[in-house]
């Protein structure tokens, strides 16, 4: 897999996504935005990851969405009337949001380790993952009110459902910075480590326990989790009872009781 954005990796059923643009703070430009749908919507169905831990080379994890693509995709519309204006930034919007969008329907857990800055597009991207980590001096930050903008990738839909809303309203308000110790403190981290060395080596550990875990179990606990954000507890019981099912028969099933009985550690197909 080569991308002129990110450097992606597998090894040992871990994919891992880098950032790779520190030369702009991990800025992403459109062009960047594009790579992490297909990226996501690869690995997806990528039997060869059971799990994905996105990291950011250079000193940021992610600065956001690069300015000067804005201002490409702004000049672009001149001459346009402006129905068709607002028709195409509806269009780039669109592509914006599904990128974002491909991290939270991807079928495998979505690990973020956060150093640095997490600005803007970066805070939206954290909260379409399923876990995060963070270095205790990295910072999340909801800078599109700064920006005279309405953030519109899903931080101001997916962070209220991470964190108490009232924490949001006020990150979302006043674009002050959030430290790593601060978002472990809200329930935004799983947990804030003292190193960039430590948080990644935490991340990768957390990863190698859920990649050794049968793959359709984790595909099925993932959909019911997701399922029930969206749904009542009635619904999302009946919800895991058709699913369990429907697979319950797996090889998986056996092979986990069998590694059990036997004292050993289970071995799974992908």
């Amino acid at each position: 897999m080569e991308y002129t954005s990110f450097e992606v990796e597998i090894e040992n059923k871990i994919a891992t996504v880098r950032i790779n643009r520190s030369d702009k703070a991990n800025s992403l430009n459109f062009a960047g935005w594009r790579e992490l749908n297909r990226i996501f919507t690869d690995l997806s169905s990528e039997s060869k990851a059971r799990v994905v831990v996105i990291k950011g080379n250079g000193k940021h994890f992610c600065a956001g969405m690069d300015l000067a693509s804005l201002m490409e995709i702004a000049q672009s519309y001149e001459g346009s009337c402006e129905a068709r204006k607002r028709e195409k930034f509806s269009e780039h919007l669109q592509e914006l949001q599904d990128a974002i969008t491909s991290i939270e329907k991807c079928t495998k857990p979505v690990i973020a380790a956060v150093h640095g800055a997490c600005v803007g597009a970066g805070v939206d991207l954290i909260s379409a993952c399923d876990m995060i980590y963070a270095t205790d001096e990295a910072y999340f930050c909801i800078k599109e009110i700064d920006m005279g903008l309405v953030a519109d990738m899903g931080t101001l839909q997916r962070l209220p459902k991470k964190i108490p809303v009232g924490i949001v309203n006020e990150l979302a308000y006043t674009g002050r910075k959030m430290s790593g110790s601060e978002a472990m403190n809200v329930g935004l981290c799983n947990k804030s480590l003292e190193s960039q060395d430590a948080l990644y080596k935490h991340a990768d550990e957390v990863a190698e326990q859920i990649a050794s875990k049968s793959p359709v179990v984790i595909r099925g606990t993932k959909k019911v989790l997701a399922y029930a954000q969206e749904h009542n507890v009635k619904d999302g019981l009946e919800y895991v009872k058709v699913w369990n099912a429907g697979m319950i028969h797996s090889n998986d099933l056996m092979e986990a009781m069998q590694a059990s009985m036997t004292k050993r550690k289970p071995v799974f197909e992908d």
